[in-house]
């Protein structure tokens, strides 16, 4: 039997993994992340520190007595999508880890979009938003200084991975499962565009090559193989972004298919092999499979599930006790669908899907008897009507494609309660996964199939993806949602203008 190293590089901690040939994870480690904040939306990561993590974590994980290290057949790693990191060319890190959360680079996006954001979309498969682009652009407007030391950007995954592999600059690559965040590719056929990198003034020798997951980027550099308690000259291969990951581990392997990463980010994504840019309402993103021929629409809250993490701190906080999930859950269980006509917009770092970086968050149409409970719901309910946005646009988008159920990942997959509001909202069957590390597996399928272990990627993800608990929806409570959905989409809309004339006013 064949084992793989697989490591998800997220933005809560890093998850490093045995996986065997079958897909069973042997073992497994975890190592929390520090999100540095500061001003005018600044949310960073030190990279030496996300490097370090994944060692340690990686060494926990293969240091276990259940996994035989001389039968480490390769490595691969997965991580966060929209966010960037500027290297020198002997690939040492000279900017922080822009964070996708980070959203000082605004006014950036600004440009983009007054260049023309329908061409854009139709190119990048992507609206304008806080990702690469507009971050490449800030460092190169706001610190010319640090800019010329940049001789690649590349993403968190990468810059890890090739650490490990010893690389220099001229050998940076991005995975073609990132293109639609890049701000300057051809996603549709998985090239750098001309057109985006002359319009903006992009330098064009900052970007990297464009491979595809699979490939066989470099092997495990001696002083890291020490550190990880891993033999030398391991293969590594190029990973890919971590929705991609999970998409693939969750098997959306054919179109038709949902998916629900419930995690600190709240992802709606489904699958076609129709390449197809939302130009219209400018919410989905297109992003690539990992499964040629295949894409992955999507939709997501920036944060949505890190506004749950955020209440449930603040509950904890004011009883002087760690938050209880469980107890939390249950109160918000006794609460009728609606909250009790309490609204709660997500959007605390502004709305990415459609683009607004001028919207903020809050509660709408608090009485005296709203309590925590209905305050909890309320946020719960708020992601499932923002997905029900979603869907709407992505059923329209695709046409005949009839989609019969959501598979559901991540943390929030956890609650019964969360899983249940969504399908009764959706009006679509929901399904945990009795495997909810899907990055983690699909990263060590990705690496098989890169050393020619593994046949067919498509096949190997369907047979592993196996559900486990399904949530019916319970459709007398259909036109209740729809109208507190209603109700929210209009708030979203009223907020917007708004928090838009307040930027008029003072700006």
């Amino acid at each position: 039997m064949r084992y793989f190293i697989s490591a998800d590089i997220g933005t809560q901690g890093t998850k490093a993994a045995v996986v065997d040939d079958t897909g069973r994870i042997v073992s497994s480690a975890f190592r929390p992340s520090r999100l540095i904040r500061g001003q005018d939306g600044r949310i960073e990561q030190e990279p030496e520190e996300m490097f370090a993590s994944t060692v340690d974590a990686i060494e926990e994980a293969v240091s276990k007595p259940q996994v035989p290290k001389g039968r480490i057949a390769a490595i691969g790693l997965d991580g966060q999508m929209a966010g960037i990191l500027g290297i020198d060319r002997e690939w040492r890190a000279v900017t922080p880890y822009d964070s996708w959360l980070d959203s000082r680079c605004s006014s950036v996006m600004g440009d983009m979009k007054a260049w023309g954001e329908e061409r854009f979309i139709a190119l990048t498969g992507c609206p304008v938003t806080n990702a690469h682009g507009p971050k490449q652009l800030w460092w190169k407007r706001e610190r010319p200084d640090v800019y010329r030391k940049i001789a690649k950007f590349v993403v968190p995954a990468v810059y890890i991975t090739g650490r490990l592999a010893g690389l220099r600059a001229d050998q940076a690559f991005i995975d073609d499962t990132y293109l639609h965040f890049t701000g300057f590719a051809d996603t549709g056929q998985g090239i750098w565009s001309e057109e985006l990198i002359r319009a903006f003034g992009m330098d064009i020798e900052k970007l990297p090559s464009i491979v595809r997951p699979w490939k066989v980027i470099g092997y495990l550099q001696p002083e890291h193989a020490d550190a990880a308690a891993l033999p030398p000259g391991i293969p590594i291969v190029a990973g890919c972004g971590d929705t991609a990951a999970c998409a693939l581990g969750a098997g959306l392997t054919e179109p038709g298919r949902l998916l629900d990463i419930a995690g600190t980010a709240s992802v709606l994504a489904g699958c076609t092999d129709h390449y197809k840019p939302d130009t219209q309402t400018r919410t989905l993103m297109y992003a690539r499979s990992v499964i040629p021929d295949l894409y992955l629409p999507l939709a997501y809250i920036n944060g949505g599930g890190e506004c749950i993490a955020w209440f449930g701190k603040l509950v904890g906080s004011r009883s002087g006790a760690a938050s209880s999930y469980d107890e939390l859950n249950r109160e918000a269980g006794r609460i009728p669908p609606g909250s009790d006509g309490l609204l709660f917009i997500p959007h605390f770092g502004g709305r990415v899907c459609p683009s607004d970086s001028q919207l903020r968050g809050g509660w709408i149409g608090m009485h005296w008897g709203h309590g925590q409970a209905a305050m909890y719901r309320s946020i719960l309910e708020s992601i499932a009507y923002e997905y029900a946005g979603y869907l709407s646009i992505l059923k329209h988008a695709v046409g005949q494609v009839a989609f019969s159920q959501v598979h559901v990942v991540g943390g929030g997959a956890s609650s019964a309660l969360f899983n249940q509001i969504k399908a009764d909202v959706l009006g679509l069957p929901y399904r945990t996964m009795q495997n909810q590390e899907t990055a983690l597996t699909a990263i060590a399928l990705i690496a098989g199939y890169g050393i020619g272990t593994v046949p067919s990627l498509a096949e190997a993800a369907a047979g592993q993806a196996k559900p486990e608990q399904m949530y019916d929806p319970d459709h007398s409570k259909r036109g209740t949602y729809a109208r507190y959905a209603a109700a929210y989409h209009e708030a979203v809309s009223r907020l917007s203008e708004l928090y838009q004339q307040r930027l008029q006013q003072h700006g």
